[in-house]
């Protein structure tokens, strides 16, 4: 069987863009990818992401908020950094011949106002992982 690349989504807390990147990839690579997700910590996984990701017909209320595990990070054939935290305090990789790349996005869960402003945050973030997944997906990028 052949081995599937894998594509370890990280962030700083594994509580939103993580989550929704690693649920789009699922859901839209099919089985073309393993694919996993993890936070410099774990903070749990925010329902408000389960929120808008719903919304997108993607659930990711099974998703566990899991912290970088050094197995799978060995392992990974591509490594995607939502947040400048997990840019810049990525542990460093072991695999000479990992994909590393940045997609920084503004986090959520750090949005103010009112609830109606903070769900157009989580939209507006889901939206741009979305428009980046269908690329990587696409173009390989």
């Amino acid at each position: 069987m052949e081995k599937k690349p894998l594509v370890y989504f990280l962030c700083t807390g594994n509580s939103c863009r993580s989550q929704m990147a690693e649920g789009f990839l699922k859901a839209l690579g099919g089985d073309r990818y393993e694919v996993k997700s993890a936070g410099l910590e774990a903070h749990g996984l925010n329902p408000r992401a389960v929120q808008v990701m719903s919304e997108s017909g993607v659930d990711i209320s099974n998703q566990t908020s899991d912290v970088i595990d050094p197995e799978s990070l060995g392992r990974a054939d591509y490594v995607i950094t939502l947040c400048g935290h997990a840019d810049e305090h990525c542990p460093v990789i072991p695999n000479e011949h990992v994909v590393k790349w940045h997609w920084g996005t503004d986090d959520p869960a750090k949005a103010t106002g009112t609830e109606e402003d903070i769900m157009a945050s989580f939209r507006a973030c889901r939206d741009a992982i979305m428009s980046r997944m269908e690329k990587f997906i696409t173009e390989g990028r």
